[in-house]
């Protein structure tokens, strides 16, 4: 198993606009008023960056997508600068002019990724304002909540995909989710079908059944989760099955299925509330699609290939529209091609069937090759930060700030507390040798009298790493022995290891930093009173407040790619051969993810018996997508699973929220103090861009024949091909830089290269130019560099490499088709191996 934020500011000052709305509609009874956002057709700040060039001076028109995310305003009043107070003064000025003598309230401007301003005014001004000519939209607000990790939101969908598909309430519709995991939770609210007076009916082309057995008793199933079945036939045949923590049923028993489903199509709404602590409301991607559960992993055990391809066949029986698979082998595949595992070929034959398969990419990350999802008919996804950010802090009482995790509530405000080492609070009775007394395990070693009311101060080590203490117990001990809070130093030995926030239901914090750990420490000790004789301990000075981390903060640097997140080029064998196909596809959401989780799920001790989980990892970035494809497959339906896939990738984002490069974390050690802009190999075509993707304008397409094909030029695969799909290979020369991928990676660049991509017009009729950068050590040439396709025609391009310089490192390009109706499609490029002769000198 690969899985191990700006609306709270917007949702008070939608709240102060609705306060002052009420009184001025109060002063005015005749008059209704309300907020509108007004979007002006001058670029934001953020657009003035280049992802490419199109060559003869063609500027690039950005995706307006991201200009209508609301989580992006940040109140004006609150930023410096001589642009942001030109910004508001202009804004200023139309509003005078628009509205000349009447009463109006801006209340805030946006000049970020919106250059535009939120207003409390009458239809009829919000009528004048959008006749401007410097107006390209207007639009009438709407209170906006969180959700599970905020991810909707910093996706854009409520206001751009589900808004142009008519809201969460039909968002998904029709479509049929399968995950293949651990299992689900049926009594979770996320998976309720209680939509009273709206029909939700079971699609007609799903055909699959609900097992009911004691731990999934009749009724667990309903129009929402519509089939559930568990496969552990491998698993019993080696006697590791273990009843009575894995449940032969479709029950999850772990909670990585549970969390993985909501997050791809988890209802809208849900409240998230976890130790006493409310996180706001969860929603799915695709909130009312239909969830398909085939468990295939178990709590103690892991699962086995074998039923994993069951449940992969079983899926496609049964009709399902997506594969969601957070889950990758252990070891990359045998044989002649990475491609030939079992997996993947049942992946293969589910493509087959119209099925769109993602998969996790790993979490082996960041070193090279370390992708763990090969093949070019499965959709790979490597994780990358959001914007949401818990963190609390520590205040010493010499005024010195430590910055730490933990999602719990704060000391009283204004009062500092007394720190007590639980090593400094032992009963007398403790037995001194006890090594891990300071993990703060057991109440009975402590005495309450010294701790009762101070601050207990704990150590965190590899114990906790490897689940042999726990947060949680020493929270309990804490709370028995009366403390005030909690503080968790790290010890200097757990070296690399990243923490997730964890919820604490007392104040407390745990310091992730050894260097931070040894300030703490070193104020404590030199703190003490100390008897000058006896040298015992006769006074705790040193004190200190704690701040809360259950308020989320936001960072504009988002997204990031995550060290862990697995990396590319994609290895075609054991031998470590590259192969010329892009992986990871594209990167989604996967770090600090709020998702269901099953009251009996145990993978993460700390979430025990709680309703909902925040996980990290490439398996919480994966249903992102899944849930995200259901609404391309919605709006389209006819789509192929390579058509899906090929709108994902030729959409996505290439910047943060700054305007800048993505950037891709390198190392497990302060992975951002190590980091650098983020290449094809470290994020695929880009951070998936959810509303720009239900409107690609041109597609790249394949079907399973070409894949076969692919498959049957490998040399020596016959036999094997044979085997997997029962189809005699013919004669093939096709390699893989000839599949139609949505990308363009060659392994091997032996002086030159003549590649073709035919792209199809699902739009309207449209001129495209043509502009590209070239990989370093390689000249790129793309014919025609300009073209007019009409809808449903199809255009071949021809990409013309030469080689410039001999190289062994990889290096990366682009190449940017620019529609007249504003589509972009983004085409990554990527050489690693350049030969060149030298035919110079006669």
């Amino acid at each position: 198993m690969e899985g191990r934020w700006g609306v709270g500011l917007i949702g008070v000052m939608l709240f102060l606009g609705m306060l002052v709305g009420c009184i001025y509609a109060q002063d005015n009874a005749d008059t209704i008023t309300a907020v509108y956002i007004v979007i002006l057709k001058q670029a934001p700040t953020s657009h003035y960056y280049g992802e490419l060039r199109v060559k003869h001076g063609h500027h690039i028109k950005h995706n307006g997508s991201q200009r209508s995310r609301l989580d992006t305003a940040r109140n004006t009043s609150r930023t410096g600068g001589h642009h942001g107070s030109y910004i508001d003064r202009v804004h200023d000025s139309l509003l005078r002019k628009a509205l000349r003598g009447e009463k109006y309230l801006k209340l805030y401007s946006y000049r970020y990724l919106i250059n535009g301003f939120a207003v409390l005014v009458t239809p009829q001004q919000a009528d004048k304002l959008s006749r401007r000519r410097e107006v390209s939209n207007v639009v009438l607000d709407f209170s906006v909540r969180t959700a599970t990790t905020h991810t909707p939101q910093f996706l854009g969908l409520p206001q751009g995909a589900w808004a142009q598909e008519g809201g969460f309430e039909t968002a998904g519709e029709g479509v049929v989710i399968g995950f293949i995991d651990t299992g689900i939770d049926p009594t979770h609210p996320s998976f309720s079908d209680d939509t009273p007076g709206k029909p939700y009916p079971v699609p007609e082309h799903f055909s699959g059944i609900c097992e009911v057995t004691r731990d999934f008793p009749s009724g667990s199933c309903n129009r929402k989760l519509i089939g559930a079945r568990h496969f552990a036939a491998s698993a019993i045949t080696r006697g590791i099955f273990n009843a009575t923590q894995d449940y032969a049923s479709p029950y999850d028993a772990d909670g990585h299925g549970t969390h993985t489903a909501a997050i791809a199509a988890g209802n809208h709404g849900i409240a998230v509330v976890v130790a006493g602590h409310h996180f706001g409301n969860a929603s799915g991607m695709a909130p009312r699609s239909h969830i398909a559960v085939y468990k295939a992993l178990y709590k103690s055990f892991g699962g086995f290939a074998a039923d994993v391809v069951a449940a992969i066949d079983q899926a496609a029986q049964d009709g399902v529209d997506i594969i969601s698979l957070s889950i990758t082998p252990n070891r990359r595949p045998p044989g002649i091609a990475t491609f030939f595992n079992p997996i993947d070929m049942a992946l293969l034959s589910a493509v087959k069937a119209g099925i769109f398969a993602v998969q996790a990419a790993g979490n082996t990350g960041p070193s090279p090759k370390s992708i763990s999802s090969f093949s070019p008919w499965i959709f790979s996804v490597g994780a990358a930060a959001h914007d949401r950010i818990y963190s609390n802090s520590i205040v010493l009482g010499n005024n010195i700030t430590i910055q730490g995790v933990g999602l719990a509530p704060g000391t009283d405000t204004d009062a500092m507390y007394t720190l007590v080492s639980a090593i400094h609070a032992l009963n007398d009775t403790t037995a001194a040798n006890d090594m891990y007394v300071s993990e703060c395990q057991d109440a009975s070693n402590f005495n309450q009298d010294v701790v009762r009311g101070n601050l207990l101060i704990c150590s965190y080590s590899i114990r906790f790493v490897l689940g042999l203490s726990t947060i949680k117990q020493a929270l309990e001990t804490a709370k028995n022995l009366s403390a005030a809070g909690v503080v968790f130093y790290m010890d200097p030995y757990v070296i690399g290891f990243q923490l997730n926030p964890v919820p604490m239901r007392i104040p407390g914090i745990i310091i992730p930093s050894p260097d931070d750990s040894k300030v703490l420490l070193q104020y404590y000790n030199s703190s003490l009173g100390r008897d000058g004789t006896t040298k015992k301990i006769v006074k705790f000075g040193g004190v200190a407040s704690i701040s809360g981390g259950i308020k989320a903060n936001f960072s504009r640097a988002a997204p990031k790619i995550m060290y862990y997140s697995a990396r590319g080029p994609d290895p075609e064998d054991s031998s470590l051969d590259d192969a010329d196909i892009l992986k990871p596809n594209i990167v989604a959401p996967g770090n600090y993810i709020w998702s269901a989780w099953s009251c009996r799920g145990t993978d993460s001790v700390e979430f025990e018996g709680e309703s909902f989980a925040m996980m990290s990892g490439t398996s919480m970035a994966a249903p992102h997508v899944a849930g995200l494809a259901a609404l391309i497959k919605q709006k389209f339906p006819f789509f192929t699973p390579a058509a899906i896939g090929s709108a994902l990738s030729t959409t996505a984002s290439l910047s943060d929220r700054n305007g800048g490069p993505i950037m891709a974390q390198r190392a497990y050690a302060n992975p951002d103090l190590n980091q650098s802009p983020a290449t094809p190999f470290d994020m695929g075509s880009g951070f998936v861009n959810a509303t720009a993707a239900l409107d690609p304008g041109l597609i790249f397409d394949s079907s399973y024949d070409d894949y076969m094909s692919f498959l049957c030029g490998i040399n020596g695969s016959s036999p094997v091909v044979l085997n997997y799909t029962g189809q005699s290979c013919g004669v093939s020369t096709m390699n893989a830089t000839d599949l139609n991928l949505p990308s363009i990676t060659i392994s091997k660049l032996n002086q030159s290269a003549i590649v073709q991509r035919t792209v199809t017009n699902i739009g309207s009729n449209e001129t495209y130019s043509v502009g590209w950068s070239a990989p370093y050590g390689a000249s790129v040439k793309v014919t025609p560099t300009h073209f007019s396709i009409a809808s449903g025609e199809k255009q071949v391009l021809s990409v013309l490499f030469n080689t410039t310089m001999n190289s062994t490192v990889a290096s990366f390009g682009r190449i940017g088709l620019f529609g007249t109706k504003g589509h972009i499609i983004n085409i990554p490029v990527s050489v690693i191996v350049k030969v060149s002769y030298n035919t110079t000198g006669g």
